[in-house]
């Protein structure tokens, strides 16, 4: 179950504990029920504060508590957090255990302060890079409050369940039996749902801040990396971001970033916040831009938040990502998340033995069907182009698959469903204008970005993709005001490029600031 190198390390980290801990497990004769107990016994074994029971009487089997020796707080996993929910397993062990969590003083104890019932239900899949930090999250509000409880599901091992209850993306998040949210949340993400006056004092202090120096738009690799080359400058820097990490924080493998064979979205992120929180950098996460408004006597440009709030700086980086592009069709809106889905690594696993469709020829859309043969009846591959435009070896290893089909030249028009979950996927021929229906349950959309300038128009000359132009030192139409990354025009968007970009505009606008 654990190999011995993992062992040890759970054995170390467990040496954190600090209060007795229990696991209690509910369990049948069945072969997922032995592995669990063979993971209880294993994670038992690695502690004295640690033990094991397996008379547990939950709703679901097999599952286990993680439970407060003195009874005052629990969490549930319905599944084996292992692969990506290891961690998870780990940060609840710790935390239930009297560990601190990693978090804000202030926000956590806005969770303690929590008054109510708040029963929690969070179906993953093993394969969801999205997953573990809700599931985190939500255990660490279990861990602090009494009022609070989670169960976190594996919708793989609980299918009747998932059909069941419609789920049709993860992270899908329950709370009290209502659907609360899907996709990534950290926990001041949580709290903001939960509690709406976090939002206003959020807003409060972020009005009464002085002025930056530099202010950078966005927390992705470009707005990382500039904000630690401007802050290695000693200038007041400052950071405003929708979530840290930006789309990165959706990538599944990333093998192409030089001197680092394979890491993982949501690890490079995180190590990217670790490293610019290490110089004196104000972070302002979950707050999403809405206005620039250019500087005028006062030297100053401001950005107006939809919080509310504003932000006056000497200087800009814009570096706000990009996000999916949509197929625009009738029926897309409606069946998102029931049926519609653009993450394969995370919503794969519910669609085992269905038929799905993949749109995009471009390597994310031959990735991911190839990911999808692996785990669905059935795959079709449908491009607008008269031929694929991935990569030779990836077509190659999609076209050797049996249960795949590769349509071109095709036009999606329609998403159909019966009001609850997608059935039908029309398409146009666009040679003969014929149209087609595909009967299926799932459509995965890999159709390249759209970036996110939606609230620039105006101020800023943008390209007719809607990117932000910019010349070779990173600077746009406005003096003062610099843009990076996957926002702007500069070609081939790749995590590596956007550091680059990044470190030129940080640079840029610090020269900037010294000659004016």
């Amino acid at each position: 179950m654990l190999d011995a190198a993992t062992t040890a390390q759970l054995k170390n980290y467990l040496a954190n504990l600090r209060t007795p801990v229990e696991l209690v497990a509910t369990l049948d004769d069945s072969p997922k029920s032995l592995e669990m107990r063979t993971l209880v016994e294993t994670v038992a074994a690695q502690s004295d504060l640690l033990s094991a029971r397996y008379d547990g009487h939950a709703d679901r089997t097999p599952s286990f508590a993680i439970r407060r020796a003195d009874g005052t707080a629990e969490t549930h996993f319905a599944g084996l957090p292992l692969g990506h929910e290891f961690t998870s397993l780990v940060l609840a062990l710790l935390h239930m255990g009297g560990h601190p969590p990693k978090e804000e003083a202030e926000l956590l104890a806005s969770v303690k302060s929590l008054e109510g019932d708040y029963r929690f239900e969070t179906f993953f899949s093993l394969s969801c890079q999205n997953c573990p930090d809700v599931i985190q999250a939500i255990n660490i509000m279990a861990a602090l409050n009494p009022s609070v409880s989670h169960v976190a599901i594996d919708g793989a091992m609980f299918r009747e369940e998932v059909e069941t209850r419609k789920v049709m993306a993860v992270p899908a998040i329950y709370l009290n039996g209502e659907l609360f949210g899907q996709g990534r949340m950290d926990l001041s993400q949580i709290m903001a749902k939960l509690d709406t006056g976090t939002v206003a004092r959020a807003a409060e202090k972020i009005d009464a801040k002085e002025p930056f120096e530099v202010l950078i738009v966005g927390g992705g690799p470009a707005g990382a990396a500039a904000a630690i080359y401007t802050a290695r400058k000693g200038i007041r820097t400052g950071v405003v971001a929708e979530r840290f990490g930006g789309q990165v924080l959706d990538t599944m493998g990333i093998e192409n970033f030089i001197s680092v064979q394979h890491t993982e979205g949501p690890k490079l992120a995180a190590q990217l916040e670790q490293h610019v929180r290490e110089y004196d950098v104000d972070i302002m996460n979950l707050q999403t831009a809405a206005e620039l408004i250019p500087a005028g006597a006062d030297g100053l440009h401001e950005i107006k938040l939809a919080s509310g709030a504003s932000l006056k700086a000497r200087t800009l980086i814009l570096s706000t990502g990009a996000r999916w592009r949509q197929m625009g069709v009738p029926g897309e809106e409606e069946y998102r998340n029931k049926g519609v889905a653009y993450c394969p690594h995370c919503d794969g696993p519910l669609y085992k033995g269905k038929r799905t469709a993949v749109i995009g020829g471009g390597n994310s859309g031959v990735e991911a069907a190839i990911d999808l043969a692996g785990i669905v009846a059935h795959v079709t591959l449908i491009e607008f182009d008269s031929q694929l435009r991935a990569d030779a070896v990836l077509q190659k290893k999609l076209r050797s698959l049996t249960n795949v089909d590769i349509i071109t030249s095709a036009l999606s028009t329609e998403v159909i469903g019966d009001g609850e979950k997608v059935q039908t996927l029309v398409y146009t021929d666009r040679n003969t204008g014929v149209s087609h229906r595909i009967d299926l349950d799932g459509i995965f959309v890999q159709i390249g970005l759209v970036p996110n300038t939606e609230w620039l128009k105006g101020p800023l000359t943008l390209s007719p993709r809607g990117e932000i132009e910019v010349d070779a030192l990173n600077a746009t139409n406005l003096p003062g005001v610099f843009a990076a990354g996957d926002v702007t025009t500069v070609p081939y968007k790749q995590i590596i490029v956007a550091m680059g970009e990044g470190t030129k505009a940080g640079l840029s606008a610090f020269d900037h600031i010294i000659r004016h």
